[in-house]
C-alpha cells in the first residue's frame, strides 16, 4: 500500500493532564508516515514543556505555540502549517486506537473515498461506551450519508471532526477552516462545507478513538438559550445548502428543519473497561 503523509493536526488548552497519553498514542500509531501538528493554545501549565519534549525527541513532531484565542484558530494554525495529502484531527483530551490512522488510509485508498468516518469511544470517569450510528458499509455516497444524518444531525457521530478522515486537496482547494465566530458546533460547520465536496464516505463500523467527556467543558456545559439560537441559525444555512446541492431538500423539508429542535442524542453501548 502507498504511504501517503497524514497530517494529525492536535489543538490543546492547559492539557497537562492528558497531553502525553494523547501524544504517545499518536507516537504509536501502527502507521509511521505522519506529521504532528501540536497547537498549544496559550496554555497556563506545563503544556508546553510536554509537547516540546515531543518535538525534541520525534522529528515527525511539531510544536506550535499561540496567545489564547480558541479551538478553532488553533486546529486553522495547523491546516495552514500541514503538508499532508490526508488531514486528522486528534483533540488534546483524548487519545487514539493504535490502528486509526492505518484503518483510515486503507479505507481511503482501497476505496476511493472523499472522507472517512468511524465509530469511537466516549469515556466517562470509568465508563466506557461505544457509539456509533451507521451500520453496514464500507462505502456509501454522499446522498446515503445526508439521509443518515437526517435522523440525528445533532449527534456527535456527525459533527465532531476526530472521529473523521478528510483529503487535504479539498480543504486546501476550497479554502475550509473552523469558524472561530461559533463557540461550540464550530466543527459541524466545517464538515457540512465540506461534505459538497464528497462523492464517496467510508464507513468503519469499528471504534478507532476514545473521546474522553471533561467535567467543565464546553461540551459539558450547555450554552444558554440565546446562544443555541445564534448558532443554530448560522448553521441551518450550511445545512439547508447541503440537501439542496443533492436534491433532498424538497421531499424531506419537514425533517431536515428538525434540526432546529435536535439536541446531542446518541445509540450507545456500553463496553467493559480495561
Amino acid at each position: 500500500m502507498n504511504q501517503p503523509l497524514v497530517s494529525i493536526i492536535v489543538p490543546v488548552y492547559n492539557g497537562e493532564r492528558s497531553i502525553e497519553r494523547c501524544l504517545r498514542s499518536i507516537q504509536n500509531q501502527s502507521y509511521k508516515n505522519l506529521e504532528v501538528i501540536v497547537v498549544n493554545d496559550g496554555s497556563t501549565d506545563h503544556t508546553e514543556k510536554i509537547i516540546e519534549k515531543y518535538a525534541a525527541s520525534d522529528a515527525r513532531f511539531l510544536a506550535v505555540t499561540k496567545e489564547n484565542s480558541g479551538v478553532s484558530e488553533s486546529r486553522n494554525l495547523g491546516i495552514k502549517a500541514a503538508g499532508g495529502e490526508y488531514f486528522q484531527f486528534v483533540d488534546g483530551d483524548d487519545w487514539l486506537v493504535k490502528t486509526a490512522t492505518e484503518e483510515f488510509v486503507h479505507m481511503m485508498q482501497t476505496y476511493g473515498c472523499d472522507m472517512a468516518i468511524s465509530d469511537y469511544y466516549r469515556v466517562c470517569g470509568r465508563r466506557i461506551f461505544q457509539k456509533g450510528h451507521i451500520e453496514g458499509g464500507p462505502v456509501i455516497t454522499r446522498s446515503r450519508f445526508a439521509e443518515h444524518m437526517m435522523s440525528a444531525p445533532a449527534n456527535f457521530y456527525y459533527g465532531v471532526l476526530w472521529n473523521k478522515f478528510f483529503k487535504a486537496d479539498i480543504i486546501r482547494k476550497f479554502g475550509l477552516t473552523c469558524s472561530p465566530e461559533l463557540d461550540w458546533c464550530e466543527d459541524f460547520r466545517f464538515n457540512l462545507e465540506y461534505l459538497q465536496y464528497v462523492g464517496k464516505v467510508g464507513v468503519i463500523s469499528r471504534p478507532l478513538y476514545y473521546y474522553v467527556k471533561t467535567k467543565g467543558s464546553l461540551v459539558e456545559t450547555q450554552p444558554n438559550f440565546h446562544e443555541t439560537i445564534r448558532t443554530k441559525r448560522i448553521l441551518f444555512d450550511y445545512y439547508k445548502d447541503l440537501y439542496q446541492n443533492i436534491d433532498l431538500y424538497e421531499e424531506h423539508k419537514m425533517r431536515i428543519r428538525m434540526f432546529y429542535l435536535a439536541f446531542a442524542h446518541d445509540k450507545v453501548k456500553k463496553v467493559k473497561s480495561a
